[in-house]
């Protein structure tokens, strides 16, 4: 009995062996590997999930998986370790991990493409309802003061060194607070609203739709969006693992196609209630379709009795005819700059020589001029709203000199 089972377990085998040399012989094309994106649960995840539920990345022949993560620092590991080969990603968290920051020195994350711009916001807990209003920084400071008073202020960002602690930091500077008088802690997106409901924090840096959670559930209100702290700035990009970016090229280009169709998608205004639909879901964002579809939009319901604010050029964007997806060097630069300026660095990093080592601008030029994308001009000076500084990419000492004034 034993030698017949056996005997029939060898005829199986060889028969799968012939099978697959066969096969092989006669050019059929072995399974593709599975591409691993993740995503943190805010809206502008949009372009992976868009990319996916849109069939993008079938039509450009990649097979994708994306994936709910808990943390950007669980995104930051799982990028580093190989078990992603990418995430949508706060665009800044490549340096801050590389400079030490944010994670060990040195460490490789790569950029591939910029996923969005605008559509982050500073809410502020009913604490200051009253006392600021929507864009009034010049009031910050003294009702800052008036609340130490009363006990130790708190501001909440989701990764130090990330977009958002810049956005907050940013602020503060042009509120006359001192980042350093006042406590800053970082927290997950999904659980800001949480934290603000038991107190943890007078207030927060997030992306949406926390913040328009925050305001539907009367718990805070948003006090200034990103977009009024700089006007198109740079959210997030696709991330990606140094050993996919290095060995894995034709896929990465692939995904990068299907992303930039997605983006071009919803750049595309009547697309954007479907896009909420999509998001709303449980496995995606996991929130209120109403309040994602608003902010989408560009209407934003402030709370705390302000209105609705209606942006109309500078609500959150994922292409703007490819101005929004151009990695650009100028960037990097930037946010270094503001680590130093900030003292989060103890003495100016080799700016240049870091962009130009994290952000894949080849790659991306390549991808874009397949697609006839325009690629964006990168190495001017720039102003954001809340400063009257100007920023040169090529004297980054002179900005942070100027800013300290």
């Amino acid at each position: 009995m034993t030698q017949n089972i056996n005997k029939r377990s060898k005829f199986f085998l060889a028969c799968v062996l012939l099978t697959m040399i066969f096969g092989i012989a006669n050019g059929a094309n072995p399974p593709k590997r599975v591409v691993k994106l993740g995503f943190i649960p805010l809206t502008d995840c949009a372009p992976l999930v868009i990319a996916k539920e849109m069939g993008f990345f079938a039509k450009y022949g990649v097979d994708v998986q994306i994936t709910k993560e808990a943390s950007w620092a669980v995104v930051r590991d799982k990028i580093l370790n190989g078990e992603l080969d990418g995430a949508h990603c706060l665009f800044s968290m490549p340096f801050s991990v590389y400079t030490g920051i944010g994670g060990k020195a040195g460490s490789e994350m790569k950029i591939a493409m910029l996923l969005s711009s605008n559509g982050q916001a500073i809410t502020l807990s009913k604490d200051f309802c009253g006392n600021v209003g929507y864009k009034d920084v010049k009031g910050v400071a003294a009702a800052v003061k008036q609340l130490k008073t009363k006990k130790e202020v708190t501001f909440a960002m989701t990764f130090p060194g990330g977009t958002h602690d810049i956005w907050l930091r940013n602020w503060l500077a042009a509120a006359g607070v001192n980042s350093k008088s006042v406590g800053i802690i970082t927290i997950p997106p999904p659980q800001m609203v949480a934290n603000m409901k038991v107190d943890n924090m007078e207030g927060f840096c997030v992306g949406e739709p926390w913040n328009g959670v925050a305001a539907t559930q009367n718990i805070g209100f948003t006090h200034i969006a990103s977009q009024d702290i700089w006007k198109d700035h740079p959210e997030k990009a696709l991330v990606v693992n140094k050993a996919f970016a290095d060995t894995d090229k034709e896929d990465l280009k692939n995904v990068m196609k299907a992303i930039i169709e997605a983006c071009k998608w919803l750049d595309v205004m009547s697309n954007r209630k479907k896009a909420a639909l999509f998001l709303s879901k449980p496995n995606y964002v996991n929130a209120p379709v109403q309040v994602i579809e608003a902010r989408l939009m560009g209407s934003t319901d402030l709370g705390c009795d302000l209105g609705v604010q209606k942006y109309k050029d500078d609500y959150m964007l994922f292409y703007k005819n490819g101005q929004v997806n151009t990695p650009k060097i100028s960037y990097g630069i930037w946010f270094m700059a503001q680590y130093v300026r900030f003292g989060m660095l103890d003495s100016a990093p080799n700016y240049k020589a870091i962009a130009q080592k994290l952000i894949m601008s080849d790659l991306y030029e390549e991808v874009a001029k397949s697609m006839n994308v325009p690629i964006a001009d990168d190495m001017k000076p720039f102003k954001t709203n809340l400063e009257t500084i100007t920023f040169d990419p090529n004297n980054p000492a002179a900005y942070i000199a100027g800013a300290k004034k």
